[in-house]
């Protein structure tokens, strides 16, 4: 291993020793969508993920059934609720942004979501879901 470089077993043998660990509860990442604009997103923790549970449960219940129906407005209504899922991963792991503007004024989560690119939206959807561990199939709902 190359200096600077730390490993597990190198955190244990940190912390064996007395050495702190570190964890970081946050993960940035350059967004493509927008050159210039870093973003927070959530890392997965048991707390956290038991609190995404309660956000989604009900609204996901809701999805399965009227997706199962073979009416145009419940299809239609599926679709707001899929909506509603993706809107409370979005409040749940979105933690920080910078480098982006809108109206003037500096971007945070909430404000990028309401009013910003829907391509940064739908970016930083993909990386909560997959730092939650979902599949492809799953992302896609």
């Amino acid at each position: 291993m190359t200096e600077g470089k730390t490993s597990r077993s190198g955190d244990r043998l940190a912390a064996m020793a007395g050495g702190p660990t570190t964890y970081e509860s946050v993960v940035w990442f350059e967004a493509e969508s927008r050159a210039g604009v870093r973003c927070g997103i959530a890392r997965i923790s048991f707390g956290r993920r038991i609190d995404l549970a309660r956000r989604i449960r009900e609204v996901g219940r809701r999805a399965e059934f009227l997706d199962a129906s073979g009416e145009a407005k419940d299809r239609i209504e599926a679709a707001v609720v899929k909506a509603e899922i993706d809107r409370a991963y979005l409040d749940w792991g979105w933690v920080g942004v910078e480098g982006l503007e809108i109206d003037g004024a500096a971007a945070t989560p909430g404000s990028a979501i309401e009013a910003g690119p829907a391509e940064l939206a739908a970016e930083v959807l993909a990386r909560i879901k997959s730092e939650c561990g979902l599949t492809d199939d799953e992302r896609k709902n």
